[in-house]
C-alpha cells in the first residue's frame, strides 16, 4: 500500500497556492515600481516629452547620469559625506539606544518609571523647531561640521522603546542573575552576555537609524550654509534639481545662455535618477541586516 504523504500545515494545498499567488503579486507591486524608476531615468527626454513615462521609452540615454555626475564634481564628495554621517551616526545611535534601553529594561534600576516615562513623553511632545536650533547653534555649537549632521539625530525614543521591548521578550532576567553571581560586571554582562543573544533587535534598530541618517537632508538644509564641501549626497541632489527647475522657470528672464542650459538640463529623467542614486546604496546595505532582522521577527514564535 502507498503511504500518504503528511502536509506539515493544516492548510490544503489549493489555499496555500492562492496564497502564494497573493504574496507574488504583493511583491511584484513592491518591485515593479523601482523598475519603472529605473528605466525613466534611463530614457531620453525627447521620449518623455514625447509619450511621457514608460516601460519601453522611444530611445534609451545616459545623459541623466552624465549631467549629474559632470555638473557637480563635488557629488562624489557629497556621497562619502553620506556614507561617513550614516555609519558613525547608526554606530553612535544604536549604541546609545542599546545602553538607555538595557537600564529600562533592568527592572533593579531606581529610576526606571521616570527615564521610561521621559522617553515616552518626549517621543509625543518635540520641543519644536526654533528651540531646537538655538540650542543646536548658539549652546552646542553645532553648525558648520560634520556633528551638526549626527548629533541632532542620536536618540529616538522610538527606537528606545522598540529596543527595550526586545529586551524584555528575548533576555531572560535568570541569565544576567547568574552572570552578576558570577562575578560579572555591569558592563560586562552587558557586552558578553545581553549583546551576543541581542543581534536581531540590534540589527533592526541599527537598519532603522541607518535609514534616518542617510535619507536626512534636513539637517543639512538648517546647519550647513557656508562649507557647502560638507553637504551629504540627498541635501546636494535637492540642490541640483531645484537648480534644474529654476533655470526651466526663469530661462525666459535669465537670457539666451540659460535658455541653451534649461533645454540641455534633463528635467524629468533627472527626478528619477535622482531616486536610483540614493536608494541603490541603502538597499545594497539591506541584505546584511536581513537574516537579524527576520530573527527578529520570529523570536517568541518557538517555546524553548
Amino acid at each position: 500500500m502507498k503511504k500518504k504523504n503528511h502536509r506539515l500545515t493544516s492548510v490544503s494545498l489549493g489555499t496555500e497556492t492562492v496564497f502564494h499567488v497573493i504574496l507574488a503579486l504583493f511583491s511584484l507591486a513592491c518591485i515593479i515600481p523601482f523598475i519603472f524608476v529605473v528605466i525613466i531615468s534611463f530614457s531620453s527626454e525627447q521620449s518623455i516629452r514625447e509619450i511621457g513615462y514608460s516601460f519601453v521609452p522611444l530611445a534609451w540615454s545616459t545623459d541623466t547620469y552624465t549631467y549629474a555626475f559632470q555638473k557637480l564634481p563635488q557629488i562624489w564628495r557629497s556621497f562619502f559625506n553620506s556614507v561617513f554621517i550614516t555609519v558613525v551616526g547608526t554606530v553612535l545611535s544604536t549604541g546609545i539606544c542599546a545602553l538607555y534601553s538595557y537600564a529600562l529594561f533592568r527592572p533593579d534600576f531606581k529610576f526606571r518609571n521616570f527615564f521610561t516615562f521621559f522617553s515616552f513623553f518626549v517621543m509625543i511632545f518635540g520641543g519644536g523647531l526654533v528651540p531646537t536650533y538655538i540650542i543646536s547653534k548658539q549652546v552646542l555649537h553645532l553648525s558648520e561640521n560634520y556633528a551638526a549632521l549626527i548629533v541632532p539625530l542620536l536618540v529616538s525614543p522610538f527606537n528606545i522603546i522598540v529596543m527595550r521591548t526586545f529586551f524584555k521578550s528575548s533576555v531572560p532576567m535568570e541569565l544576567i542573575e547568574a552572570a552578576t553571581i558570577d562575578g560579572s560586571g555591569e558592563y560586562s554582562t552587558f557586552l558578553r552576555v545581553v549583546l551576543p543573544i541581542s543581534k536581531p533587535g540590534i540589527a533592526t534598530i541599527a537598519l532603522l537609524n541607518a535609514l534616518a541618517y542617510w535619507n536626512d537632508w534636513f539637517q543639512s538644509l538648517l546647519y550647513i550654509r557656508q562649507k557647502k564641501v560638507l553637504q551629504p549626497l540627498q541635501a546636494l541632489l535637492m540642490e541640483l534639481q531645484n537648480n534644474v527647475e529654476y533655470l526651466n522657470r526663469m530661462s525666459g528672464v535669465l537670457g539666451a545662455d540659460a535658455i541653451k542650459e534649461a533645454m540641455r538640463a534633463p528635467t524629468q529623467s533627472l527626478r528619477m535618477a535622482l531616486v536610483v542614486i540614493l536608494v541603490i546604496p541603502i538597499a545594497c546595505a539591506y541584505p546584511f541586516f536581513q537574516r537579524y532582522i527576520i530573527a527578529g521577527l520570529t523570536i517568541g514564535s518557538v517555546k524553548g
